[in-house]
């Protein structure tokens, strides 16, 4: 068998399992992803004729509108967290020390974790977007092609973000470690465009907001859901997922690969 067919071979195996792990235990799961859904239903039914107005809109819907593409990549944030924890799970239960011992393909454990995750996001996303179309978000600017360049968009931040949590998770000497590690997965969203522009922000504070991943990535989805302009976003955007994918690749593999202390 060539190495590439064993390397296919051995990262669908290690996928089932941690799809597996995910349906047996969907607790952390949904608790992740509870936090996105409880911000959109608070900011839309107790802040959102406010901040409606405060962002120059008509009424709550055009606030809505607003929110939920900021929501969606915040969810990818939540939902990687799951990812750290569970390669954190993996290195100290025993079960790597295991495998290395296997005649498996090395990098199909981190494979299968970058690959399941990615899954898990892309349904968290739709189980999120899904409550921001029942209380009213609509998206009827948008063509297939800018749809499917939204998807595509979701799918690369995602990947980014989760070479991003496998590394944390490496690190990290237990599940409690990694969770904290990962928090800024969900901080950041935070102090971005998700629920403000940056205009509207102090001025010493823009900076902080504008120049991290989240923000250009907010602003490129939003465009492509609601047909505003884009501008220099997009490529910003797909700049910081190709980077952060590479920087998280190449961590991840490097301190899988080291000997173990």
């Amino acid at each position: 068998m060539s190495n590439l067919s064993l390397a296919v071979r051995d990262s669908s195996t290690m996928l089932r399992r941690n799809l597996l792990h995910a349906r047996r235990y969907p607790s952390l799961t949904l608790n992740l992803l509870l936090t996105p859904i409880m911000l959109l239903l608070l900011f839309v039914y107790i802040f959102g004729d406010t901040m409606s107005a405060g962002i120059g809109g008509g009424d709550r819907s055009d606030y809505i509108a607003y929110l939920v593409p900021g929501l969606l990549l915040m969810t990818i944030g939540s939902t990687t967290i799951g990812t750290a924890v569970s390669v954190s799970n993996d290195m100290t239960e025993g079960i790597i020390a295991r495998f290395r011992t296997m005649a498996i393909h090395r990098g199909s454990v981190l494979v299968g974790h970058v690959v399941g995750s990615v899954l898990q996001s892309v349904v968290s996303v739709v189980l999120v977007g899904a409550v921001g179309v029942a209380i009213g978000f609509r998206s009827t600017d948008a063509t297939v092609l800018e749809w499917l360049a939204a998807f595509g968009l979701l799918v690369l931040f995602a990947t980014a973000l989760t070479w991003i949590a496998v590394g944390m998770g490496l690190i990290s000497p237990n599940a409690e470690a990694a969770s904290n590690n990962a928090m800024p997965l969900i901080f950041l969203p935070l102090i971005s465009s998700t629920f403000v522009p940056v205009d509207a922000m102090p001025g010493w504070f823009q900076p902080i907001a504008e120049y991290q991943p989240f923000t250009p990535a907010i602003e490129t989805l939003r465009g492509l859901l609601l047909g505003t302009e884009i501008g220099h976003n997009g490529w910003i955007a797909v700049a910081w997922c190709l980077g952060l994918a590479v920087l998280g690749y190449r961590w991840s593999t490097a301190k899988f690969n080291a000997d173990p202390k």
